[in-house]
């Protein structure tokens, strides 16, 4: 079996995915063999992984570190999703598959069952691999929700992993949350702890040397380091919607995508090639936001709950100038979720969004949806309708579309056609994600607005490069020999 460690947060949001990722890039570049694991994540950013038998969904998190691992993703990396969805709670993805939708105080009952396949996923990855980093959800300190906990301390005890605290300084109040953590864990939780990282820190790290002395007499606990905040962060995927808070807009100038950016945004990282793009300027809009008047062209992102999205894109006040943007020939696509939206109607009339059975879209394409129980989730190798160009992505979604407009396709996959075009070319919407990570395909998209885009950019190599100089800070600024030492075999 491998050795393995892993990284619990003082909350959440502390940096967990992006050090671990970090951390595998690391490990990786030492020459090991390491995987990523999350016993349970909750995120709508999902990607499509390997499984025994077919594709299955996990957390992009997981993905994103299975890259830096330079390994295939697997279901097994993340064999618990839960996906919060409008009024029925969360939908719960078991070793990629769904297994139903669960309130909060259901899901609790359904913990002691799913411990067992956390346990088996892990035992299957750990045979793979010399080294297993392992990312909590949360944080440990949530002792009212230790019992039956799959995510932290309950797994970490279960397997045996030795377990890694980190704090996040640029919220502020790191001593105490550190320290506070130390002091109502249970005896036994604080004895699987090895250590603290301290994360996020902006200035002279110099400066908080007598910090660190305090948290270690406090809670005896040895410091691995402090870790500033890293400008490559910035060229790698967000996690979860959390992230949304800091990308209302970018600050730069130039042609302007804007992005409706509603309650239950899922797979939003879409957009993230446009990011990295100079003469490009994303701005997420939300509530309260108005309609920007520099809007170039005009995304609908994927939704896990499109009816509930669709209602707050009307209640925001978008729906007339996202038509009146259309109607004077703006370029508006649409994204799964989004896509539904760009049609004249959402059909539920099995409930599996909530009490809402039908909704009205914006009608910009002659097209409807109709939302179905069975889930396609698939990594998918397609071409470009229009510029016939070969494209990579993956469909995660419920329900079928159709209508005159679908006859004008998006994308081709082999025999089958994805998408809708308008039949004055100019609004579009289809079912693949990561339709904009193929570079040549998201050029042509933007040479057509008049957009100059830059020669040999590309948005894959930008993220790869991104964990390398990540690695290379984790390498400069933490004890990588100490907390690989640290690791323990387990099994």
């Amino acid at each position: 079996m491998a050795r393995a460690l892993m990284f619990q947060g003082t909350g959440s949001d502390v940096g967990k995915t992006v050090l671990v990722a970090g951390l595998c890039r690391a490990a990786k570049n030492r020459g090991l063999v390491v995987v990523p694991f999350k016993p349970q994540n909750m995120s709508n950013n999902a990607a499509v992984a390997r499984a025994d038998q077919g594709e299955g969904e996990i957390g992009r998190g997981q993905w994103l570190q299975a890259l830096a691992c330079g390994v295939e993703p697997s279901v097994h990396m993340n064999p618990v999703l839960l996906k919060p969805q409008s009024q029925t709670g969360s939908q719960v993805v078991v070793q990629g598959k769904v297994a139903g939708n669960a309130k909060a105080r259901e899901y609790l009952s359904m913990k002691p069952q799913l411990m067992s396949r956390v346990m088996d996923s892990y035992g299957k990855i750990s045979r793979e691999a010399d080294l297993v980093l392992v990312e909590g959800a949360g944080s440990p300190a949530e002792i009212n929700l230790r019992q039956g906990d799959i995510a932290n301390m309950g797994f970490a005890s279960r397997a045996g992993v030795p377990v890694m605290l980190i704090g996040d300084i640029d919220r502020g109040g790191v001593i105490a949350s550190i320290v506070g953590t130390h002091t109502i864990l249970p005896d036994e939780d604080r004895a699987m702890i090895a250590g603290y990282i301290v994360n996020k820190f902006r200035g002279d790290i110099s400066l908080f040397d007598e910090g660190l002395a305090q948290i270690t007499e406090f809670t005896g606990w040895q410091s691995y380091g402090v870790l500033p905040w890293i400008d490559a962060v910035k060229r790698l995927p967000a996690e979860d919607s959390v992230a949304l808070d800091r990308l209302i807009a970018d600050g730069k100038d130039g042609f302007r995508v804007v992005v409706t950016a509603m309650g239950k945004i899922a797979n939003f990282d879409d957009i993230d090639p446009f990011l990295a793009e100079p003469d490009v300027a994303v701005t997420f809009l939300r509530k309260g936001d108005e309609f920007p008047a520099d809007a170039g062209m005009v995304i609908l992102p994927g939704s896990k709950s499109t009816i509930a999205d669709m209602r707050e894109l009307r209640d925001n006040g978008w729906e007339l100038p996202i038509r009146q943007f259309a109607e004077a020939g703006g370029t508006v696509v649409g994204i799964c979720g989004g896509y539904q939206m760009l049609g004249k109607v959402i059909a539920d009339p099995m409930g599996l969004e909530g009490e809402a059975t039908q909704i009205e879209g914006l009608g910009l394409l002659d097209v409807e949806t109709r939302l179905k129980p069975e889930k396609t989730v698939r990594n998918v190798q397609a071409r470009s309708a229009e510029f016939d160009l070969p494209l990579d992505g993956y469909e995660i979604h419920m329900g079928d579309t159709s209508g005159p407009d679908c006859l004008r396709p998006v994308v081709l996959l082999g025999e089958r056609a994805d998408g809708a075009v308008s039949p004055g070319g100019n609004v579009m919407g289809c079912y693949l994600h990561g339709l904009f990570n193929t570079d040549s395909y998201r050029h042509a998209v933007l040479r057509k607005q008049g957009v100059k885009v830059a020669q040999g950019a590309s948005h894959l190599a930008s993220v790869d490069t991104a964990l390398d100089d990540l690695a290379d800070a984790i390498e400069q600024y933490l004890d990588v020999d100490g907390l690989l030492a640290s690791a323990r075999e387990t099994g």
